[in-house]
């Protein structure tokens, strides 16, 4: 079947409030050598997203400028060096930008394909939370089966995966959130405790929670703010992971002492800047390990919300109001 010269995508100018996304029509991107082009028929928000819409998370070199950093669809057309894939597969892909739209453009090494019985929109939910969890809280993190770990932003689509995928993977996951509802949600998908960070302190009840043993690892996107906090949660040996800085880049009078003394690892990442090799080794990594996993059931990413693309300014209203648990997902007629 001839593909279509144009489509349509959601432009957000030079950038600003949610109300800057519009729909707009352009011509379909040219996969390279690479790359395969797939008929988007589900998207991710996420929030880097609404980072880059506000100009707060500029492009990388070379990435596509419109929004969107995961898909599902089908495959239209494959580079010759896309590796296996072929016109009529069905896959889910870690995008360098562009997933916004009717059709967009992924390499072929971040790409995977749909679970057994999942639809789009399940399958679309995945690329961004669990390339991230991976590659933070198994990768950086060293999360092994039999520790514990603090998982702030319990009920974000990082969190509802690390819940998951941590407890599938045999270790004990502590999450914070910010209701009583949140942290019920938290403890539903297997959570072994949950704090309320806005009526609890998290430190005294991570103590409690373990026995005064404190975890292994604390999964952080607030920052600044919980710095001082979270190395105190840490026990010898701990790392803390920083996957995004909500709260602020800075900490105030912060005491370096509890790293020396408990012989503690602060790193950090993020996902975009990294090489497609990089991207496809953690994607051969969950192809392995995790894609089994939800071929069996085990556990499905949660979704919250699911609005048509042209509505994507709403869903990144929702996103910022924090007011969800789970993916927010756009589908594409």
């Amino acid at each position: 079947m001839a593909l279509p010269a144009d489509m349509m995508f959601i432009a957000h100018g030079a950038g600003g409030p949610a109300e800057v996304m519009l729909p707009a029509c352009g011509p379909l991107p040219s996969p390279r050598p690479d790359e395969v082009l797939i008929r988007v028929e589900a998207v991710g928000v996420n929030r880097p997203d609404v980072l880059q819409r506000e100009g707060k998370y500029p492009n990388p070199p070379g990435a596509n400028p419109v929004l969107g950093l995961e898909c599902a669809g089908v495959v239209v057309e494959a580079g010759p060096d896309a590796g296996a894939w072929k016109p009529g597969d069905r896959v889910c892909a870690l995008t360098n930008g562009g997933a916004y739209a009717e059709y967009c453009t992924a390499p072929g090494t971040q790409c995977l394909p749909w679970p057994k019985g999942y639809s789009a929109i399940q399958a679309a939910a995945l690329p961004e939370t669990f390339f991230t969890v991976w590659a933070n809280l198994f990768g950086h993190g060293k999360l092994a089966a039999g520790e514990t770990a603090l998982v702030h932003g319990g009920t974000s689509g990082i969190g509802t995966t690390a819940i998951m995928l941590g407890t599938a993977m045999g270790a004990k996951i502590i999450a914070t959130a910010g209701s009583d509802e949140k942290c019920a949600e938290c403890l539903k998908l297997g959570a072994v405790a949950a704090i309320n960070y806005r009526s609890q302190d998290f430190v005294e009840e991570v103590k409690r929670a373990t026995d005064g043993a404190l975890v292994n690892v604390v999964l952080d996107m607030v920052g600044g703010p919980y710095m001082q906090k979270n190395l105190r949660c840490l026990a010898m040996d701990g790392r803390l992971v920083f996957i995004a800085f909500l709260g602020g880049e800075m900490a105030e009078n912060l005491d370096l002492r509890p790293i020396m003394l408990k012989r503690l690892v602060v790193t950090g990442s993020t996902m975009r800047p990294r090489s497609t090799a990089q991207k496809g080794a953690i994607a051969t990594a969950l192809l392995e390990k995790v894609w089994p996993l939800l071929d069996a059931g085990a556990f499905a990413p949660v979704i919250h919300a699911v609005m048509p693309l042209q509505e994507a300014a709403a869903a990144h209203t929702l996103m910022e109001s924090s007011a969800h648990i789970g993916k927010i997902m756009l589908t594409v007629a």
